[in-house]
């Protein structure tokens, strides 16, 4: 019996071979092409980037974990993993990436921004109106969405008395490479 299903494995395999393309891939075929052992790595920031841009987040994630992996844990790398977890909603681990990544290079506004953005989703109004003038210093008053961040962040300050019946829902809105937009919902 084991010698029929030995013979009969053998002979499909036999058939698969003489097809046309034998073993190997045709042009048009369902496989993945090949890999070029000598073709250019892709920078894993860009790609995250990029991912971050079309909605991607989970994705983003995985491909700034490997930009770490390669490059090591620089300022733009901790700023890259704390927008990625920020946009997840992981609000926690992107504070304190965001905070690691701003006393690594202070002088980064889109991660003074971002910490700004995560500070207001927690109720940390105070500090992330701070968190955001420091931004819009670092930036010269050149990005509109930190000033806009900052604007509401002011805002919320003066109207500190809260009314349970007019809550309002804010979004995230993605601007430019890693920086993000605090927006009211229509």
């Amino acid at each position: 019996m084991k010698l029929g299903r030995t013979l009969a494995v053998v002979i499909a395999f036999g058939v698969t071979a003489c097809g046309p393309g034998g073993f190997s891939t045709s042009d048009g075929s369902v496989f993945a092409p090949s890999v070029d052992p000598r073709g250019a790595a892709v920078d894993q920031l860009t790609v995250g980037h990029r991912l971050m841009a079309a909605g991607e987040h989970e994705l983003a994630l995985s491909s700034f974990q490997l930009a770490a992996a390669e490059q090591g844990l620089t300022p733009e790398v901790i700023t890259s993993l704390g927008s990625a977890n920020l946009a997840l909603g992981r609000l926690n681990q992107a504070e304190d990436l965001l905070r690691r990544a701003i006393k690594d290079d202070p002088d980064s506004p889109d991660a003074w921004n971002n910490l700004g953005v995560v500070l207001i989703e927690q109720g940390k109004t105070p500090e992330a109106a701070q968190t955001f003038q420091r931004a819009f210093a670092l930036d010269n008053g050149e990005s509109v969405a930190i000033r806009d961040n900052l604007r509401l962040a002011l805002a919320k300050m003066e109207n500190s008395q809260y009314d349970a019946t007019i809550e309002q829902e804010y979004k995230l809105v993605r601007r430019g490479s890693g920086s993000f937009l605090i927006r009211p919902t229509q």
